[in-house]
């Protein structure tokens, strides 16, 4: 009976034997084996009936396939500790020698059943699973357990066989793929997907449902889009690194900027005419690449950031309008003025409490420089930034030596607009 998992094992005595790595667990093997007499000696009263030999266990990592060994289970295992079992992680404590076997990364369900067959073991009971023989593992029994993963060309892309299912870094460039494979999206460990150098035209949305992604690598495809349901799924909570360079994305949604663990964000070389308005919501933002798009203005909310590195080169940033585009109402609609009270009182809204469009509209929002809210009654005016201002490091906009780059800003009353005016003179 064999479990796949990692093993790091602590004398709480002597140095740890077999395994040295203290602190860090080791890709291993464990196996629950007969253990065979190194003699044959005559048969006693009250030996293992039929000839059975007592249980043992056995490990074997990578580097070591001989492995090592921690004879007689039986009466031998002061304590199990199974309180994060369901992590796939427990710890088996033996008597003799002195040691804390310790487990993680394990199938929840495997490990269950293996510490069931070691439970039986311990009692010295028959164990009902097919006992493992001494043999050292072969290289092959490792497959199935690795972590990383690097494909860069299509003759080298599985088409007969499943990606390992521990996997946590996996790369597929240069495999011509026009969509994501979905087998990828059942690795739950995944942590970095890089699908470069592809022709990829849509993401699924069941990207969403890799928990653990920090990083997503998009670089060079045919991308169009980046979905609202991508931007409101487990992401929001994982996501760190996101290259979207190198596609044919015209705008991202307003919903992307719910992405708030992003600390890394590339968009060069795309077909932008806007970034999102809500950008400023990014607060862990601290690397963004934006060159070589056709921005022709930055939100207001751009501001709000705080930047280690900025890159805005090649956008065809327009000088500030002199005259602001005015959308006021007198007095408010009910729509306006109901909408700025929920926002302002940040009254909970959503399906099924109100209609589809009209949350939808308080979503996409335009924030006023004094901090209310404003839909579809507003001034729009334009001014400059340095861009110093929001990041360290800055990256000329031009060839002129630029820092400098147009923001459009929204005023949710003249006396708003009135008093930025007076602030800039």
């Amino acid at each position: 009976m064999k479990l796949h998992c990692e093993v790091e094992v602590v004398s709480r005595h002597l140095p740890a034997l077999g395994l040295r790595n203290r602190g860090k667990g080791v890709r291993a093997v464990l196996s629950l084996c007969q253990q065979a007499p190194r003699t044959q000696p005559r048969p006693r009263a009250g030996s293992e009936r039929g000839g059975r030999h007592p249980a043992c266990l056995f490990i074997s990592t990578l580097k070591d396939k001989s492995g090592t060994r921690y004879e007689q289970l039986k009466e031998n295992v002061e304590q199990f500790f199974t309180k994060f079992v369901d992590e796939g992680k427990a710890t088996v404590r033996l008597k003799e020698p002195p040691v804390d076997i310790c487990l993680s990364k394990a199938s929840a369900s495997s490990l269950k059943g293996f510490l069931s067959a070691v439970r039986l073991a311990h009692r010295g009971c028959d164990v009902e699973a097919p006992l493992s023989t001494l043999t050292p593992v072969k290289t092959s029994e490792f497959e199935k357990f690795k972590t990383k993963m690097v494909i860069t060309s299509k003759k080298d892309y599985p088409l007969s066989k499943n990606f390992p299912c521990s996997l946590e870094h996996l790369q597929t460039s240069y495999c011509g793929l026009i969509r994501v494979d979905m087998r990828m999206l059942c690795l739950k460990n995944l942590r970095k997907l890089d699908l470069s150098h592809n022709h990829i035209k849509k993401l699924p949305a069941t990207i969403g449902d890799l928990i653990h992604l920090q990083e997503l690598n998009l670089n060079d495809n045919h991308l169009e889009s980046f979905s609202v349901a991508l931007c409101q799924s487990t992401l929001q909570k994982s996501l760190r690194c996101l290259d979207l360079s190198k596609n044919k994305i015209k705008a991202l949604p307003v919903q992307f900027c719910q992405l708030r663990e992003l600390t890394d964000l590339k968009l060069d070389d795309n077909e932008l005419i806007r970034l999102p308005f809500k950008m400023g919501q990014l607060t862990n933002l601290r690397f963004l690449s934006a060159a070589q798009n056709k921005l022709p203005f930055l939100p207001s909310e751009f501001k709000n950031l705080t930047l280690e590195y900025l890159d805005l080169f090649g956008n065809i940033f327009e000088q500030p309008k002199v005259l602001p585009v005015i959308k006021l109402q007198t007095p408010l609609t009910l729509l306006e003025s109901s909408a700025r009270a929920v926002l302002d009182n940040r009254i909970p809204y959503g399906s099924p409490i109100i209609p589809f469009h009209l949350w939808q509209d308080l979503d996409t929002a335009k924030t006023c420089v004094c901090g209310r809210f404003c839909l579809s009654c507003f001034i729009q005016g334009t001014t400059t930034m340095n861009l110093h201002s929001v990041a360290h490091t800055v990256v000329l906009v031009d060839n002129m030596g630029g820092t400098e780059a147009p923001v459009i800003s929204y005023f949710c009353s003249l006396a708003c607009y009135v008093n930025s005016c007076d602030m800039l003179k």
